[in-house]
């Protein structure tokens, strides 16, 4: 079988919605990468199997997948015909922070009820005009999941184990996704040697530093193509050295180029 790559990506003018992905892909696989977003993930087709902090998990078509923000995973297919999904990406607003050590705990939602509402969710989100359908649904979509994960959260304290320098690192890289920052400037300013720095972030987060960056900047990237910016001009904008710099890492990590990517917007 010829490998697929079929993406149709947008951004609708529904608050709390950063951006709705569908793709079909045969062969393609992701590598370790993050989102600044909470991923809520459907497959129509196929199945994904990916890790999260370390743990394997699989996505059958059945599964409503939520993966939170700042917490590395990959993914690849798990059927020889690959996957087909459904991806929405949702800001703090819908889902806060205090919420993501549930989701790390268990991303997979066996839950048919949630699964047809976020089904429910992708088309009104598809229909132009349709916004405060899209926004109803989502707030009930968003209601359920705050259930489901509030039933398993654990006594406070359990954010202990992320070591202080790994966080205020994340914070300053946060902050200068576009202008970047070397790592013997982190160093200086966080009080830390270079090495211990990396070893800190790595072992809070399983994913390097500058890989860690360079997912916050794809994901300015795939805002600004779907504002409609042109590649090169989005390359220098989001933090890249150059256009050819943005498509090594978007290929990468999305699975198509940033002109077909942006070409797909609807």
């Amino acid at each position: 079988m010829a490998a697929r790559q079929e993406v149709t990506a947008w951004r609708p003018r529904v608050r709390g919605v950063t951006e709705v992905f569908h793709a079909h892909f045969t062969e393609y696989a992701y590598p370790m990468h993050v989102h600044d977003a909470w991923t809520l993930l459907i497959v129509d087709d196929g199945a994904v199997r990916y890790d999260l902090e370390r743990h394997e998990h699989g996505t059958p078509h059945d599964t409503v997948t939520l993966l939170p923000p700042h917490v590395p995973h990959n993914g690849a297919p798990a059927t020889p015909h690959g996957f087909r999904k459904r991806v929405v990406y949702l800001d703090a607003s819908v889902l806060g922070e205090d919420l993501i050590g549930a989701a790390v705990d268990g991303p997979d939602l066996r839950d048919a009820l949630l699964r047809r509402r976020v089904g429910q969710l992708h088309t009104a989100l598809a229909r132009p005009g349709d916004e405060l359908e899209a926004e109803s649904r989502l707030t009930f979509v968003a209601e359920h999941l705050r259930a489901r994960l509030d039933e398993r959260l654990r006594p406070a304290g359990r954010d202990a184990r992320d070591p202080a320098l790994a966080r205020r690192l994340r914070e300053l890289l946060d902050a200068r996704v576009t202008d970047g920052v070397t790592l013997e400037e982190a160093a200086r300013l966080l009080h830390a040697h270079p090495a211990h720095l990396v070893r800190a972030f790595s072992g809070a987060y399983g994913i390097a530093p500058h890989q860690y960056l360079t997912s916050r900047r794809v994901g300015r990237a795939r805002r600004l193509l779907l504002d409609g910016l042109p590649p090169g001009e989005v390359a220098t904008t989001a933090g890249f050295f150059d256009q050819a710099h943005l498509t090594r890492h978007f290929r990468r990590l999305v699975g198509v180029p940033p002109g077909r990517y942006r070409s797909s917007a609807r």
